[in-house]
């Protein structure tokens, strides 16, 4: 049987949920905002009463927010989380442990060198290559621009 072109688009029209952008696209933004206004508290905090210099300080949220997101995700929760907040649990460094851990939880059952071992460079391994060559790249352009 041959579907036409607009008999497809109206049965995909039909069965598709109704994307709700009111709510979605101010949540996500509260959401995200919130997970950056935690880091940024975070780094005020180590700076002003710890007494840590804003790199490591910054480093040492950075780790911090990696391990929580690892965490809530292995128990579940950020896959909850993410349900409401959407594309606002996509804050870079969040939204890329919890795409890691994801990823190892999934090839669990497939033991540990050729499932979790393997799986999870499929989200970490083309940020890693295309950040080293993107952060190569600017180099050049920055030393060659530095020699004029």
């Amino acid at each position: 049987m041959k579907i036409s072109r607009t008999l497809y688009e109206t049965m995909q029209n039909q069965t598709a949920p109704k994307s709700k952008s009111w709510k979605n696209i101010p949540l996500a933004f509260l959401i995200g905002g919130l997970i950056c206004a935690i880091g940024e508290a975070g780094i005020h905090i180590l700076t002003e009463y710890v007494g840590l210099e804003q790199k490591a300080a910054s480093a040492w949220i950075s780790i911090g927010l990696v391990a929580v997101s690892a965490i809530l995700t292995g128990l579940g929760w950020y896959a909850k989380l993410a349900k409401h907040a959407g594309a606002g649990t996509l804050v870079p460094i969040t939204g890329f442990a919890n795409g890691v851990v994801s990823s190892a939880i999934e090839a669990r059952t497939e033991g540990w060198i050729l499932g979790i071992g393997t799986k999870i460079f499929t989200i970490a391994g083309p940020v890693i290559l295309y950040g080293t060559a993107a952060s190569m790249l600017y180099g050049l352009i920055y030393f060659i621009w530095q020699c004029f």
